[in-house]
């Protein structure tokens, strides 16, 4: 009965991680070829089709990252009171952000946004390491590439 509970546990993850990110591709998929098209881009920018799989990749990851958190014993995360708060809002952020830089077309906006999605992934980061060094690992990638993300952003606003 365990596997079975866990098994909904995993499923339920992937689908709210991918969920929030299937929220931000609708705001940026139909602005790849038109608006971000003409927009002048930083050095270090990778192909178009780098970042699909990427996020993909990151989304798998981070998925996998809550369910560990979520199937701990709850005694495990008692230290770490507002682990799910800080998960979720990183979520949250990270779909804002799509939606702020290419739904709305406001670099500089997306910028502030991207800013306190670092610090939410770290924070997130910060108490999932408090419980799970598993899950803190498999957060790195994504703070890595949100990072170089970052750069892009403030490349895109500085430039346009």
């Amino acid at each position: 009965m365990k596997t079975l509970k866990n098994i909904g546990q995993f499923l339920l993850s992937l689908i709210v991680v991918f969920a929030a990110g299937g929220l931000g591709s609708l705001a940026t998929v139909p602005n790849i070829p038109t608006w971000y098209e003409g927009l002048d881009k930083p050095p270090l920018l990778p192909p178009n089709e780098v970042f699909g799989p990427t996020w993909n990749v990151i989304y798998l990851m981070i998925a996998i990252a809550l369910f560990l958190v979520w199937i701990l014993p709850k005694k495990d995360k008692k230290d770490s009171p507002l682990i799910y708060v800080a998960f979720f809002a990183q979520l949250v952020l990270n779909t804002l952000w799509s939606v702020t830089f290419f739904g709305l077309q406001m670099p500089w906006l997306a910028f502030v946004v991207i800013l306190l999605l670092n610090t939410a992934i770290i924070w997130t980061m910060r108490e999932f390491y408090k419980v799970s060094v598993q899950a803190f690992g498999l957060f790195v990638p994504y703070i890595l590439w949100v990072m170089f993300a970052t750069y892009l952003n403030i490349g895109v606003a500085i430039l346009n």
